[in-house]
């Protein structure tokens, strides 16, 4: 799919949680990518010098201002970018921190998720055409142990056995996803490297390094698959408005 040249900035907040697969979509389709380390005190870009702004995951959660103070400095700004009709795509925190921008409580989820673990599109997520390219029962990658409400106003495009709410659309251009689409073999070892601490809890939805690590190179390849078909839908939803 050939698309005018966007600027998008990713928000990353810590070493081992970059765009990943979504960096991939971004120089496959010819745009341009830059990417912001708020963790590290790098300054936020003009909304002017952007067009879709991505919001990554982390393992702080979106209360812990005091030892994160770019938390805060994050939301406002998600904010203005709402406010300014910017496309915005948040994964797993990047989500929560959408979602608590829009007014949306997050909160302890009641079950840790971490591994590989299908989706229930809903009605709205099956319409939205977001997923047409994820198979039904198609294992996606999660870590996470808090979740988001649904913000008013705002879609409900699918759950999992352990999280209501896995994503929500919110105007046509702001997405929220606890899930990680964007997952790579290295990506997901980093996370196993950097969170193993995580991994102690037991519970149904916590699976064993060994486990996680034996997705063969074939399933990732469908999980960009379906990520590249969202963010080009994504594209699409865009110029609707």
């Amino acid at each position: 799919m050939m698309n005018d040249p966007m600027r998008v900035c990713v928000l990353q907040h810590v070493p081992f949680e970059g765009p990943g697969a979504i960096g991939d979509w971004v120089r496959a389709r010819g745009h341009a990518l830059q990417v912001v380390r708020l963790d590290l005190g790098e300054p936020l870009p003009a909304l002017a010098e952007i067009d879709w702004l991505v919001v990554m995951g982390g393992p702080m959660g979106v209360d812990q201002e005091q030892r994160h103070p770019w938390l805060a400095t994050e939301r406002a700004f998600i904010s203005r970018a709402i406010g300014a009709d910017k496309n915005l795509i948040g994964i797993c925190l990047g989500a929560q921190q959408i979602a608590a921008a829009l007014g949306a409580r997050v909160c302890r989820n009641p079950e840790r998720e971490i591994g590989w673990f299908p989706l229930e599109l809903s009605a709205e997520g099956r319409a939205s055409g977001l997923f047409a390219a994820l198979p039904e029962g198609f294992e996606v990658f999660h870590w996470h142990g808090d979740t988001f409400a649904l913000p008013e106003g705002a879609q409900p495009l699918a759950a999992s056995a352990a999280c209501a709410n896995q994503g929500f659309l919110f105007e046509g251009r702001v997405l929220g996803l606890q899930c990680h689409l964007e997952a790579t073999t290295e990506g997901v070892e980093r996370l196993l490297v950097n969170c193993a601490d995580e991994l102690t809890e037991t519970g149904p939805f916590v699976q064993s390094p060994e486990h996680i690590r034996a997705q063969p190179p074939e399933h990732y390849a469908r999980l960009h698959q379906a990520l590249f078909a969202l963010l080009d839908r994504m594209v699409e939803l865009g110029r609707e408005l």
